[in-house]
């Protein structure tokens, strides 16, 4: 039950206001148990009394009259205070909860989102979280107003009558058998379903952004076959929990059933014997009834709290996700930094088992220098530059930046010094301007618009119908490539980091496209630290110095021409490419 000690940290600040919804609650459900003291009245008092028909009628009315009043003016605003107190609760744990939920998902690495689907993370903020609110609603309100229902209602009773009352009682073991019996089974089938819930989704959300590649290889049988597997993974989880459920509500509701039969059948002994008033049966039966009725609730209560758990131990499940990166207790806040950067025997490996991906990694770096990494693919040169901003934590070594080790100074303060283009920019689905300002939110239009000019992004931006306005669509769909990466090179220009890393900024582009972005980056690097990783050769002469990396380690580095004259590696790769090009 820790997640559930868990949650109860975000109920505490709102605890008042959940005991106010009980104390309305206690009056929105104590009223309606005047209705069978009522009755009893009318019957025994009123139609069986011995005054006079008129008295009778006079009676009649001023009882009916206080009820009426009681029922329409009373009652109403009660359960409108009790509702909208109740959902404003739990409406506000709930958004208090995915509030602490996004801002744990940005402080994750992305080793994590590496390994897990976006579907899955995005069912647990969404779907698990709504699931909890029944806790609050069902656990922490309805609970309580259920059982003080049936203790108040048990308390008048008792005071008609104390046998009749434990008759009425000697089916409640049954219930607690039951609850006992059904609920641990239940909510071990309530994770399985919405994990299996998570896994359609996560595969929804991949296979909904891979459409064009659906369509391309005219895979939509397979596909249709693969979900199929999937969703009827669900069906299958889904149904045997229904299952379960139905069982219990079976039980449940056959006890609920058998409690009239036997109080009613023990009551008209009791008149028969003339040991009571038909009035009081009659107010013994409508008891009964606002005795199990919260019962029955109380059960159905507890497959609804059984569900909540199941999704607060998701919702906490996420919650307990490590940090892998994490700033140091007395950790360094970076202000702006020259650039130099030094590289100390670093290793690297994503996991122990797979061995490392970079080994003893030496290279100084000063500021305002242009370094190029090169290599075949797979060599380490975008895990090297991924370091530098610690996406990753290195396995051993150092990386310092002016001196300090990127380990033992803030991340955001490290990260704002940095600026990045990658082969792969992320734009979101809102408007050009909005995706500049990603580089700098508080810029102003003016600013903006320079940083677009710099970029040579605001030429084509100006002849878009809505300019700066316009959106771009999810992942910046609706701009060419060579559009989205001006976008990305321009929101940089904002920012004005002293350190650039382009990782492959260029490689999916076409050769006038590259050619355009190549003047821009060039333009952006001028009295920066740069780092660039590329795949064309031809792009990267100009750098201060080109270091080769395979296999993890640097086999090469030096200038263009000192490498060219050494007609190592670097010069064979050079030469297989011109000879391409």
């Amino acid at each position: 039950m820790r997640s559930v000690k868990q949650y109860m940290k975000f109920v505490r600040p709102y605890f008042w206001q959940i005991v106010g919804t009980i104390l309305i609650g206690i009056l929105k459900f104590g009223i309606p148990l005047l209705i069978p003291l009522i009755l009893k009245y009318v019957i025994d008092n009123i139609i069986g009394g011995d005054m006079s028909d008129a008295n009778k009628l006079s009676d009649l009315f001023w009882l009916m009259g206080i009820a009426f009043a009681i029922f329409l003016i009373l009652r109403p605003p009660i359960e409108y205070a009790r509702q909208y107190l109740a959902q404003w609760v739990s409406s506000k744990i709930l958004y208090d909860i995915r509030d602490m939920l996004f801002d744990h998902l940005q402080r994750l690495s992305l080793k994590y989102y590496s390994n897990t689907k976006t579907g899955e993370i995005i069912s647990r903020v969404i779907n698990d979280v709504e699931q909890t609110k029944n806790f609050v609603v069902t656990g922490l309100m309805n609970l309580w107003l259920d059982l003080f229902t049936i203790v108040i209602a048990l308390t008048i009773m008792m005071t008609m009558n104390v046998k009749l009352t434990l008759v009425s009682m000697i089916l409640f073991p049954f219930y607690g058998f039951a609850v006992k019996y059904f609920y641990s089974r239940l909510r071990m089938l309530t994770r399985d379903r919405s994990q299996a819930l998570a896994e359609v989704q996560g595969h929804l959300h991949e296979r909904v952004q891979g459409i064009p590649v659906t369509r391309s290889f005219a895979l939509e049988d397979y596909e249709q076959e693969d979900f199929k597997e999937k969703n009827h993974n669900f069906l299958t989880k889904a149904i045997e929990h229904t299952k379960w459920n139905a069982k219990t509500f079976a039980v449940t509701n056959t006890i609920t059933d058998l409690a009239p039969i036997i109080v009613i059948t023990f009551a008209a002994y009791q008149v028969i014997q003339g040991s009571l008033t038909i009035g009081t049966m009659v107010a013994f039966v409508a008891y009964l009834d606002q005795v199990y009725n919260p019962l029955r609730r109380l059960i159905n209560s507890s497959t609804v709290l059984t569900q909540s758990i199941a999704s607060i131990d998701r919702v906490f499940e996420l919650v307990d996700e490590p940090y892998d990166i994490k700033d140091k207790e007395d950790a360094v806040k970076l202000g702006r930094v020259e650039g130099k950067v030094t590289f100390e025997n670093v290793d690297f490996a994503y996991d122990e088992a797979d061995g490392r991906v970079l080994k003893g990694i030496n290279l100084e770096v000063e500021n305002g220098e242009t370094i190029a990494f090169v290599g075949m693919s797979g060599g380490g040169k975008s895990t090297l530059i991924s370091l530098v901003p610690r996406f990753y934590d290195i396995t051993s070594g150092s990386i310092k930046v002016d001196g300090y080790d990127i380990r033992d100074v803030e991340q955001r303060s490290l990260r704002d010094n940095i600026g990045m283009v990658l082969q792969d920019n992320i734009l979101f689905s809102e408007s050009i301007a909005t995706n500049i300002r990603m580089g700098n939110p508080e810029a102003t239009d003016a600013e903006v618009i320079e940083a677009a000019i710099a970029a040579n992004a605001h030429e084509f931006i100006e002849g878009l119908p809505m300019q700066y306005d316009t959106l771009v669509g999810e992942r910046g769909v609706k701009l060419s490539g060579g559009q989205q990466q001006r976008i990305a090179i321009a929101r940089v220009f904002l920012k004005n980091p002293p350190i650039l890393i382009f990782d492959e900024a260029t490689s999916a582009l076409d050769l006038e496209s590259e050619q355009n972005i190549q003047i821009t980056m060039e333009k952006l690097a001028s009295e920066r630290t740069t780092f660039i990783v590329a795949h064309r050769l031809a792009t990267i002469t100009y750098a201060d110095r080109i270091v080769l990396i395979e296999r993890g380690e640097i086999q090469e580095e030096g200038t263009h021409d000192e490498l060219m004259k050494k007609q190592g590696d670097y010069y064979e790769l050079y030469q297989i490419q011109h000879l391409d090009d």
